[in-house]
């Protein structure tokens, strides 16, 4: 049986799809997408510790809220996770080589994030929007003025912008 270089779990597929690819913009995607990965679910576990801790001894409905909440977590941390499983899971596989495909997810990833930040302004309450000027903050504003619910559209169509780059560049 040959030694073959190959990772095991999440955290290795970090480590081995960096090493594995030839893509400078891809590997600065795993960093990023590593550390922003590690600070979200972070971010969400000690808020679930705080949403539990302020709602002991409440109804079943905040139950029902507090799993929503850890759904809301996992469905924005798998799409910045995505684009490294995928590649590493290439590389493993020999299924292609170039950088074409990691440099489009990288970059896919990338307007995932963006997007992420975008729904985020979008939904920000109307009692936390802070005054704006200048010719970004016309942006900002219009943006303030959006539905809130508009939020989801961004990172929505981001998630399918991925789902499109996989498919058409493996």
């Amino acid at each position: 049986m040959s030694e073959e270089k190959t990772y095991k779990g999440l955290l290795g597929s970090f480590r081995y799809s960096f090493g594995a690819s030839d893509s400078r913009l891809y590997r600065l995607y795993v960093v990023v997408g590593a550390l922003l990965s590690i600070l979200l679910t972070l971010f969400f576990s000690l808020s679930i510790v705080v949403i539990i801790a302020a709602t002991l001894g409440a109804s079943e409905s905040i139950t029902l809220v507090r799993s929503l909440f850890v759904l809301v977590g996992l469905v924005v941390v798998a799409p910045i996770i995505a684009p490294v499983l995928l590649v590493a899971r290439r590389h493993r596989k020999r299924l292609g080589s170039g950088t074409l495909y990691d440099s489009a997810l990288a970059l896919g990833g990338f307007l995932f994030i963006g997007a992420l930040y975008l729904g985020l302004v979008i939904s920000v309450p109307s009692e936390l929007q802070e005054p704006t000027s200048g010719a970004i903050g016309v942006l900002i504003q219009a943006l303030y003025n959006l539905p809130s619910l508009l939020g989801i559209v961004p990172p929505l169509l981001a998630v399918l912008l991925l789902v499109f780059l996989h498919r058409r560049f493996r």
